[in-house]
């Protein structure tokens, strides 16, 4: 524990510091990591890779993935909490990061709605943040710029012992909070860590409302760059020169077009010698003015005057009889202006561009590319934790860089996933989340183990009392398999740490039989692969609604959202439990060890509960479809992605029928298929084939 250090001027709000004057602890959760799904690598070569050795962290054996691509690394995509992604990083990779970057949402009462696009024709629709992701932003804001600090304050003082003593950290912030944030990095990183406070000029100007009001235009953010420690990663970048300054300074013109500069061939200092001394050019003698002396850049062996007329046959020098000689500055081969601390140079996303991807906060990819190339070197760690949309992670993938990214919100991740798949080449990846680990840590926290791990009896229930609570429902005792009742439907509630499996659905099922009940509500944080298709083959389990009806009983499944998680209880008339969309598909065997997916159907439960706009606009069943992906052999471990289609801005026909996928060896595999909807929603039907 730190006191609070009276003996300097610090930033001090409330909540910073407990009663006792002590420095609030950083909350520092170390859980696991779980790997759903690899992107761009096939399982047989992740498999010849890891040589059969027990999986760990991240899904690669212990301490030995690798800090090269050709050593193994895999980039990394995470859904979740970044304070509780970052302290369960921080065992791995404390010191290991050289770029952070992070624009994190910084204005109050802000609307981070964004326009989706739904089937083929791109009609649009308005896609709200999730509960999750508005929970978080009223609490970060709950007490106004005194929750905003607490919440960041926190976060920096993690990415500080993230970041490698050569590493950097660059905070975009608005105006109006860069002095109180800078006051806290300053106490994070010292006040000699920081470097600059870059303005970037985002758009040219601004009307409309800002008339008559008594205001300049707000056209610019800032960035503060602090850094880890003296001595850290610098690339010299450079701006293009403006038509203004080309026009002064490069006025002159050769036959083929080719701007120039001219510029002294002397230097200040007399000097005996050659250097001091008359030289032939053009058939006449010239020697430097006073005071002055020759400097032509001598190559090794040369003298003054054979390296004269070395660049005059490189065209390089102008000479006028009668004047003093002048050297050619081509243009052409100047690196440009050294960047100054104000960008003006670097456009918003166009409204209408190739990057635009309809997501709020969405920052160009010009701007991200100047600060990786400057701060951080070939397979450098570059992270972002509120990776939005993902700018930054697609920057560092084309750049050769390795990243990490986060952020709490689905939709995110699932807009960061395709971006990346958009880019040529793009190396393999995971998409990681903290999964039943996070689902324990929580229900350990609230519910009074303390996150240890062993729950007691009287804890277990008030996990149960407090989910049905968010349902609406009733607790109901006496009975082994069913937790409580709303309305006439008895209600099953899946365990934390665990899938909800058939078996546990069937023993639901049949206890609402001896109590002759007729439904029965199953809630689930996840659940047991085929449970919830429609697949017509009862004997593979998956097909659970039929086997309900077949013994009278009307069966409802339902996802526990994440965002009862949160540290303060939400509110029931937040919380919506949505039943699970499914999924039908064929799968063909046109010849011999080949097998062919075809997507037939998709539905969406309680569709009267979507946006009102959405329903008719939806022409087919695919236009609710995102995007979906094939695992030819999945392994009940991570999905690993060998067949994907998706829509793009530009690109809004989706493939329902995937490529032929041939397997080396005759047996009997699982096929997985994995579906993402317009509103960032997967689900998940397996099928098993014989080839």
């Amino acid at each position: 524990m730190t006191k609070a250090d009276v003996t300097k001027a610090e930033l001090v709000w409330p909540g910073k510091y407990n009663e006792d004057g002590t420095l609030k602890d950083v909350p520092r959760a170390t859980l696991p990591f779980q790997v759903i799904e690899t992107v761009g690598e096939s399982r047989a070569t992740r498999e010849a890779r890891i040589s059969g050795v027990q999986t760990s962290l991240f899904d690669v054996y212990e301490g030995r993935e690798g800090d090269t691509f050709e050593q193994g690394w895999k980039n990394k995509l995470i859904w979740g909490d970044n304070l509780l992604v970052m302290g369960s990083l921080l065992e791995r990779f404390a010191g290991r990061v050289d770029l952070i970057y992070l624009d994190p949402p910084f204005a109050t009462g802000a609307d981070f709605s964004f326009m989706a696009e739904l089937g083929e024709d791109g009609g649009e629709l308005v896609k709200q943040q999730s509960i999750i992701e508005e929970k978080a932003y009223r609490d970060t804001w709950s007490a106004g710029i005194d929750s905003y600090l607490d919440m960041i304050a926190s976060r920096l003082r993690l990415m500080h012992e993230l970041l490698s003593p050569k590493g950097s950290l660059y905070f975009h912030i608005d105006p109006n909070l860069a002095p109180q944030v800078r006051l806290i990095l300053n106490e994070i990183f010292g006040s000699g860590a920081f470097v600059n406070e870059i303005v970037w000029k985002r758009q040219s100007a601004k009307s409309g409302s800002f008339q008559g009001i008594g205001q300049y235009g707000r056209i610019h953010e800032h960035l503060l760059f602090y850094t880890k420690s003296d001595t850290w990663i610098w690339n010299q970048q450079y701006a293009e020169y403006t038509d203004d300054y080309k026009d002064t300074w490069y006025k002159h013109r050769e036959e083929s077009g080719r701007r120039f500069r001219l510029s002294d061939l002397t230097a200040p200092g007399t000097r005996r010698g050659a250097s001091g001394g008359s030289i032939t050019v053009g058939g006449e003698s010239v020697r430097p003015s006073s005071g002055r002396h020759w400097a032509l850049g001598l190559q090794e062996g040369e003298t003054v005057q054979s390296a004269m007329d070395r660049l005059i046959n490189e065209g390089r020098i102008l000479h006028e009889p009668g004047r003093m000689p002048a050297y050619k500055r081509f243009l052409d081969e100047m690196p440009g202006v050294m960047l100054q601390d104000i960008w003006t140079d670097v456009p918003p996303v166009a409204a209408r561009g190739v990057e635009r991807l309809n997501y709020p906060t969405q920052k160009p990819e010009l701007l991200l590319e100047r600060i990786v190339k400057t701060s951080s070197d070939d397979e450098s760690i570059v992270a972002d934790f509120f990776c939005g949309s993902g700018t930054t992670l697609g920057v560092a993938e084309k750049l050769g860089r390795r990243w990490i990214g986060c952020d709490l919100g689905r939709w995110a991740i699932h807009v960061t996933r395709k971006r990346l798949l958009e880019i040529e080449a793009c190396r393999p990846f995971e998409v990681l989340n903290l999964g039943k680990y996070e689902r324990h840590y929580w229900q350990g926290v609230t519910f009074g183990d303390g996150g240890s791990g062993t729950l007691s009896e009287q804890a277990f229930y008030d996990y149960l009392a407090f989910i049905l609570r968010l349902y609406g429902a009733q607790p109901v005792a006496g009975m082994a398999h069913l937790h409580g009742k709303k309305g006439k439907a008895l209600v099953h509630i899946g365990s934390v740490d665990a899938p909800v499996t058939i078996d546990e659905i069937n023993d639901a099922i049949d206890e609402c039989v001896q109590v002759r009940q007729g439904e029965v509500h199953v809630l689930g944080w996840e659940w047991e692969m085929g449970l919830a298709g429609p697949n017509r083959d009862v004997r593979r389990g998956s097909l659970m609604h039929e086997i309900a009806r077949d013994k009278g009983v009307k069966l409802i499944l339902l996802q526990i959202p994440r965002e009862v998680m949160e540290q303060q209880a939400p509110d029931s008339e937040d919380i919506h439990f949505f039943e699970l969309a499914y999924l039908e598909a064929e799968v063909k065997k046109p010849k011999r060890q080949t097998v062919q997916v075809a997507l037939t159907d998709f539905v969406i439960p309680n569709s009267e509960l979507l946006p009102e706009e959405v329903s008719p606009r939806v022409v087919q069943w695919s236009d609710y479809i995102d995007y979906w992906a094939v695992d030819w052999d999945f392994r009940s471990d991570t999905f690993m992605q060998g067949w994907v289609s998706y829509r793009t801005r530009r690109a809004r026909q989706l493939s329902l029928v995937s490529d032929l996928h041939s397997y080396d060896q005759p047996g009997r595999y699982r096929i997985l298929l994995k579906v993402v909807d317009v509103f960032g929603n997967d689900t998940s039907q397996a099928f098993d084939v014989e080839v």
